[in-house]
């Protein structure tokens, strides 16, 4: 069995917000494996489908994000999912928007969500999607930034974007393994050119190991 997790915050009005990349991207996910994620079990909503022939719970929890880590461990304990089996969704600061990077394992950073997770299982041995949320207007509060609502379209557009191919690389990660999804939707954001642009909307990738 397979676990992802998408982070974010309850309530409606966190919704939407930057510091919600992941509960939008695994809801994405959602929608194109026609899931209910409405199911409550160890502080966290869930729900249940197979990817591949491999049965996957999706998993939103509902502890606010600096106590993630109490839901991710308590369902992986439930099921008997084991770490390597695991892939977590959630914003990063330091990403552009349009930016999303698929990584085996590495430290939590500074995402409160992911030292929550990393300090309630024990380590940081587990796949990871970072959705690129910076950007920040220089002076602005940082907090006040990642709880904020996006306002400009092109940013939007960016961030959507990136949630749909995060929920693709978390699809992969299940189908193929997190080498494949790292190989295949590791991007960064799309530079402007004077001539010779790219198409609109195209996003290109870098190799696996950035």
């Amino acid at each position: 069995m397979y676990l992802i997790v998408g982070l974010g915050n309850p309530g409606q009005q966190y919704a939407h917000t930057r510091h919600n990349a992941g509960f939008d991207a695994l809801s994405v996910l959602a929608d194109k494996l026609n899931v209910s994620i409405t199911r409550k079990k160890e502080e966290a909503l869930i729900g249940d489908c197979f990817i591949g022939g491999e049965k996957t719970l999706l998993c939103m929890p509902q502890t606010y994000m600096n106590l993630s880590g109490h839901a991710v461990s308590a369902l992986l304990q439930y099921f008997r999912i084991p770490m390597e089996n695991l892939i977590v969704i959630y914003d990063d600061i330091d990403l552009a928007p349009g930016t999303v990077r698929i990584r085996k394992n590495g430290s939590a950073g500074t995402h409160n969500g992911m030292r929550s997770i990393v300090e309630q299982l024990g380590s940081d041995q587990f796949a990871r999607v970072r959705i690129g949320v910076g950007d920040r207007p220089k002076g602005a509060d940082l907090a006040a930034w990642v709880l904020g609502h996006v306002a400009d379209e092109e940013e939007r557009k960016l961030l959507d974007e990136s949630f749909h191919q995060a929920a693709l690389a978390a699809e992969c990660f299940v189908k193929e393994g997190v080498e494949a999804a790292m190989c295949k939707y590791n991007t960064k954001k799309q530079k402007k050119a004077k001539e010779d642009a790219p198409q609109a909307g195209a996003l290109p990738q870098t190799p696996a190991g950035e």
